[in-house]
């Protein structure tokens, strides 16, 4: 088992699910960067718009102000990756134009036809193709498939030879079956149970358990409760191949998964 990169979640915004309001303030979502970094996160993640379900979409420049100045001030500040969680290429342009090196694009890229796979390949970015069914405002409403597995499957078939025909190399992408968006409790364990399938696309698998409310259905807990579930679903993700793992709490998880590993013997 090789080690997992920890990607450790930054929302500028107010209206997050587990953390809005936290980190809204450039200040705070430096502080917060520097404690993710001394806490082991490879990489950084930067939202500015909430993906909670039932969530709409802010404006493009309403996003760039939130984001650029805590992403500039990152790349002056800290050696470390930076990712922007977005799916608007405008955003994601003023981004990268300030140091971030990854689009983690929750639409898979298939948002206004697709324009942001012609940015990503022009600029050789990693870029994450993550599976959602709907959009955030809607994609909770009885969301419905006859194999969930499967489906998801076809879906980054389609997108991986999408980006690929746009020019991204195939070793610049990375899937994201995106537990939680678009997903019911058991459509969520079911993935989990299955991630070795989406190993056969031979790029990088990456997952979101983090404080997901399928761990609060489990648990029978709010979000300040699940840590437990998190660390949880996030060992069990490591144990069946994924390469990343985008988290809250970046310090105990990878305690955990420092664990893990000394008991596989790959330390």
């Amino acid at each position: 088992m090789r080690p997992v990169k920890l990607m450790g979640i930054l929302n500028v915004t107010p209206d997050s699910f587990s953390d809005g309001g936290k980190y809204f303030g450039r200040d705070q979502a430096l502080k917060h960067a520097e404690k993710l970094i001394s806490e082991g996160a490879d990489i950084i993640d930067v939202g500015g718009e909430s993906s909670k379900a039932g969530s709409r979409p802010i404006p493009v420049q309403e996003e760039i102000k939130r984001i650029i100045p805590v992403i500039s001030e990152i790349k002056k500040r800290f050696k470390v990756a930076v990712s922007v969680d977005t799916y608007k290429k405008d955003v994601a342009e003023s981004a990268v134009n300030e140091g971030a090196e990854i689009i983690n694009d929750i639409t898979g890229l298939s948002y206004e036809g697709g324009i942001m796979a012609e940015f990503a390949a022009e600029k050789r970015l990693k870029t994450i193709i993550m599976h959602m069914k709907g959009m955030p405002e809607n994609m909770q409403l009885n969301p419905c498939y006859e194999d969930v597995v499967r489906e998801i499957s076809e879906f980054f078939a389609e997108r991986i030879r999408f980006v690929v025909s746009k020019g991204i190399k195939k070793e610049n992408i990375i899937i994201d079956p995106g537990i939680g968006f678009g997903k019911t409790l058991e459509h969520n364990l079911t993935i989990l149970r299955n991630l070795s399938a989406f190993l056969e696309f031979k790029v990088p698998l990456m997952v979101g358990p983090s404080r997901k409310s399928f761990i609060g259905d489990i648990l029978n807990a709010d979000v300040s409760q699940r840590l437990e579930g998190t660390l949880a679903a996030s060992v069990y993700a490591a144990m069946q191949g994924v390469s990343y793992i985008r988290i809250h709490d970046v310090g105990e998880v990878k305690k955990a998964l420092d664990v893990l590993l000394a008991i596989t013997g790959n330390v």
